[in-house]
């Protein structure tokens, strides 16, 4: 590929088109209807970190010397064996996309990301700017491409994501030893530029991204842009760092002036302010707000606890406990993006598959109050409180049957009560009734009847000054489960 040209167009694109490489012209995006309605996306981590099974981060840490990765490494491995040497043992022989389409389907997920690149520098797709990729090594087959193309059979829309800056230090603990890290590198090298790593990664850390290495960033993700058309561009972490700010700005104008040209609704999501507010869709890694937000955000967390790819030692989460994220983020006004990593043969573990369809099950009878809903005037009620901030869900929250998520659809407000009650019965104390004009209740309006969403017929229910009092059978599962409450 000639690079020169292709900047050349990227310029040429963002000159004449309405989006320009400024946050006062960004900030014109609005997020996409598509996924403010689907509010529910599968993330997927696959790469050739899924061979060793232990972290998504195994190509940075396995070479730092006394880390569990590199402990783990020299004793199964040896020392002679770098990261590069995983790439053909991630041989996807069994990797069938139409089988993934059909299981993100029946999820009930609207939206598909997959790393396109994650920080270890190999592309799942096949590209015109690097060897080191899916297509010429490992699977020899564009992944990325055949599971898009799958999922647009499915109806899912298609995403992408870049991990790539984070390259700029990734193998840079590579060559404090005598690894092979440790020798010439060029351009064309899987683990160039591999630098130091800087300190805490933060806004102004040096070595700084060069121009020739953002440029190749720049290039990378418009590449994805071009040959994949996806609708939402995840990005992770440090792009936020000073040196990238002109670079991330001319990719959004890029993007968003191609989707336009192609009649899609793009979404970039981000983390860490690396957009302008307004600009994109805010991104929180493994956590929530506690509260509702005046604007659409994205969360993304993954089934397992402690891993984004696949691992033996993972530890995974309950589909109850997913629910109950999914039902509180969306009353928060956000979407789910949530992760499942594929072995290296191209397969999906067991655990992972039966998280999914447990998802998908309660979605194709309580879905009405996900997809496409609103939020109410407040979120939430109950005693079990979420706090505001990244990295917030490691521990699984346990909720009670006085833990209700509200969202709303028309004249329907739904009522997802976090556990299933074992008495049967419900007190929605938002709805409670006041005759005293002058201390007006949270819902001041009527209640005309209330269901339950698998249910149909209209529930016993009393309406008093404690709140809305309904009677249902007393619950076998402890899965959430939604009241249809008519309103006027």
């Amino acid at each position: 590929m000639d690079k020169q040209a292709y900047l050349q167009k990227i310029n040429e694109i963002i000159a004449n088109g309405q989006f320009k490489d400024a946050w006062e012209s960004l900030s014109a995006f609005t997020p996409p209807r598509w996924m403010q309605d689907a509010k529910f996306g599968i993330f997927i981590h696959w790469g050739p970190f899924s061979v060793p099974a232990y972290h998504d981060w195994y190509a940075r840490n396995m070479y730092i010397k006394d880390s569990p990765e590199y402990e783990h490494h020299i004793k199964t491995y040896g020392k002679d064996f770098g990261y590069k040497d995983f790439i053909p043992m991630l041989a996807a022989e069994n990797f069938n996309p139409d089988e993934w389409a059909t299981l993100i389907k029946n999820s009930g997920a609207g939206y598909v990301v997959p790393v396109a690149e994650h920080h270890d520098g190999f592309q799942m797709y096949r590209s015109e700017l690097s060897r080191w990729n899916a297509y010429e090594m490992g699977p020899k087959r564009d992944t990325l491409g055949e599971l898009l193309a799958a999922c647009d059979k499915q109806g899912i829309v298609r995403g992408a994501s870049s991990h790539r800056l984070e390259h700029w230090f990734f193998f840079g603990h590579g060559k404090q030893w005598d690894s092979d890290v440790n020798v010439p590198l060029t351009t064309d090298d899987l683990y160039w530029p591999a630098m130091p790593e800087p300190p805490n990664q933060d806004l102004f850390g040096n070595p700084a991204p060069s121009q020739e290495y953002l440029e190749d960033w720049l290039l990378r993700c418009c590449e994805i842009v071009d040959k994949y058309r996806p609708q939402i561009f995840y990005f992770d972490w440090w792009i936020q760092h000073n040196a990238a700010k002109p670079y991330v700005k001319k990719f959004a104008a890029y993007y968003y002036n191609r989707a336009m040209e192609w009649g899609f609704e793009p979404a970039i999501t981000y983390k860490h302010d690396a957009f302008m507010f307004g600009s994109a869709v805010v991104e929180i890694e493994r956590g929530k707000f506690s509260d509702i937000q005046p604007f659409f955000w994205q969360t993304d967390t993954a089934v397992a606890k402690n891993s984004w790819c696949y691992s033996i030692n993972a530890q995974y989460k309950k589909a109850k406990t997913l629910i109950c994220d999914l039902a509180d983020i969306v009353s928060k006004n956000g979407a789910l993006l949530l992760n499942i990593g594929p072995k290296p043969d191209g397969t999906i573990p067991d655990t992972d598959k039966a998280i999914l369809t447990e998802i998908g099950d309660w979605l194709r009878i309580n879905g009405e109050a996900i997809y496409g809903t609103s939020v109410w005037r407040k979120a939430a009620e109950g005693p079990t409180q979420t706090i505001t901030g990244q990295f917030t869900d490691g521990n699984e929250q346990e909720f009670t049957a006085q833990d209700i998520r509200f969202t709303v659809k028309g004249s329907y407000l739904y009522a997802i009560v976090l556990k299933a009650p074992e008495d049967g019965k419900v007190s929605i104390r938002s709805l409670a009734e006041s005759g005293d004009t002058h201390h007006l209740p949270v819902f001041h309006g009527i209640v005309k009847n209330v269901t339950m969403l698998g249910g149909g017929e209209e529930l016993k229910w009393v309406r008093d000054a404690n709140g809305l009092n309904i009677e249902v059978e007393p619950a076998t599962h402890d899965l959430p489960v939604v009241f249809k409450i008519l309103l006027d």
